[in-house]
């Protein structure tokens, strides 16, 4: 019998009322951990907790968040092949992809863990002669965390990480699919030293520790990336609150990658394949859409085709695997939904897309592309989340660029050329909130903001020195010296 991993609130490790079983999508007979499932009871104590222990947090020093933070991400970072198995084995990505991305959760808690000691305010003068002006940041409160199951340890880092550098105290909600990562980077911020009640994590369904989170008038700001749907409900939920909630959403992507006549073919491709089928697409940066102009679009999918045709689908835990198993049933049964749509529309499923054996059960699907794919059709709006791109044929340059930016989406976009005009313009007018240059679409740096625009982000950007517009409030005080 494996224990049951439990919840950690106000500095306790605690049963919850229910389990949830998390399985290996690469090996559905294998069961990777039970974890105690909370309920509103507990997720309100929780936020009492975190609530009490926010005076005092917030007043603490500098060099106390710093040695905090500064002991999670050298533990994070020692151990990051150990939780790199874990995350592989827990959500499919492959094992390399999963110790990169704790590598990433790492250096993300010790770049806040420097942040810590850089963060200032202003002083001046006001109009007034011999008034004197400060402008200063404060932590906000509780903030409640909402994260997803494809990237389980790198998103809760960039939202746990400056909320704690900035003095705010946290409720943590990982996705219920994945609770294997979330427990254990919350096991290693419970032996950070931090003081009771700053950090507590409760395992548990939306509908009873999300909403409890967004109901809860004790707490202060939202941190969520997901769904379009379910960001839009959090955002009304938040207005609607009393007191109203700051929050902040990061909620998908229907990502272009252009290529242009004169980029290098070798170059573009392996742009492409990164960008859209590695960690098996379920990336909000996917490159799903591949806008393609005429003079390169036959020889480019040729050249995709065959590259396509050498990835190792299996195991992610295997050597040699490019992409690993769908994340579970639901998301495989959406991906071959949006084939039969693609089809229906008058696409060409020009390969893949067929669902694999290997010696172990699980969620394996050959990546799949569509060619004579137009704009106006639903596998070029929508946000599949899966191995599936499709191919647009353009006419120039200017086409591909309108077609690019003809989404309801604006998170990542990308160009191949070896054009410096093109590549500058492309930069310029992409309606995204990252642009890549002959670089997957798929894949940011930790110290530089993360976000889009218009249906794809909503609120302050995430990451870097950018954090502090969402995880602080902005507090202007007058002294007259007398």
């Amino acid at each position: 019998m494996t224990a049951i991993l439990k919840n950690f609130i106000a500095g306790e490790w605690v049963d919850g009322p229910g389990i949830t079983k998390n399985i290996n999508p690469s090996n559905t007979n294998d069961v990777v951990g039970e974890y105690a499932r909370a309920d509103r009871a507990q997720t309100e104590t929780a936020i009492a907790a975190a609530k009490a222990a926010f005076p005092a947090w917030s007043r603490s020093t500098p060099q106390e968040r710093y040695d905090a933070l500064n002991k999670i991400a050298t533990e994070i970072l020692a151990r990051r092949e150990e939780l790199g198995k874990l995350l592989a084995r827990e959500e499919g990505k492959t094992l390399p992809e999963g110790i990169g991305e704790v590598a990433r959760a790492g250096q993300i808690f010790a770049f806040f863990a420097g942040e810590a000691l850089r963060l200032t305010g202003e002083k001046g003068a006001s109009v007034r002669p011999g008034i004197d002006v400060e402008v200063t940041r404060e932590g906000l409160g509780v903030v409640g965390m909402i994260t997803p199951w494809n990237f389980p340890i790198a998103i809760p880092a960039w939202k746990i990480a400056p909320a704690l550098c900035y003095g705010n105290t946290v409720v943590f909600k990982p996705a219920e699919l994945v609770p294997g990562s979330g427990h254990a980077l919350s096991e290693i911020i419970a032996r950070a030293g931090l003081p009771a009640g700053v950090f507590n994590l409760v395992v548990g369904p939306g509908s009873a520790v999300g909403q409890t989170l967004l109901e809860h008038p004790d707490v202060s700001a939202i941190s969520f990336t997901g769904s379009v749907t379910t960001g839009r409900k959090i955002a009304q939920a938040c207005v609607l609150s009393t007191p109203m909630k700051k929050f902040q959403l990061e909620m998908g992507g229907k990502n272009p990658l252009v290529v242009l006549d004169d980029a290098d073919l070798k170059v573009a491709v392996e742009v492409a394949v990164n960008g859209s089928y590695f960690s098996t697409g379920q990336r909000c940066t996917a490159s799903s859409r591949l806008i393609v102009t005429a003079g390169i679009h036959d020889r480019f999918v040729e050249a995709l085709t065959e590259r396509m045709k050498g990835l190792v689908v299996d195991d992610a835990l295997k050597s040699g695997v490019h992409v690993g198993p769908v994340v579970d049933q639901s998301q495989l049964d959406q991906d071959l939904r949006y084939l039969k749509i693609g089809q229906d529309e008058g696409a060409k499923l020009h390969w893949g897309g067929e669902l694999l054996n290997r010696e172990t059960p699980g969620f394996y699907m050959q990546p799949a592309l569509f060619t004579g794919v137009t704009n106006a059709m639903r596998i070029a709006r929508e946000e599949i989340f899966g191995p599936v791109a499709g191919v647009i044929r353009a006419k120039d340059y200017e086409e591909a660029l309108a077609i690019a930016n003809d989404t309801e989406f604006g998170l990542a976009a990308g160009v191949c050329t070896s054009s410096l005009k093109y590549a500058s313009h492309f930069k310029r007018n992409s309606e995204a909130g990252m642009v890549m240059v002959n670089l997957p679409t798929a894949g940011v740096d930790y110290h530089v903001p993360f976000g889009g625009r218009k249906g794809s982000s909503y609120g302050a950007r995430e990451q870097g020195a950018y954090a502090r517009e969402f995880y602080t409030t902005v507090k202007t005080a007058y002294t007259n010296p007398g």
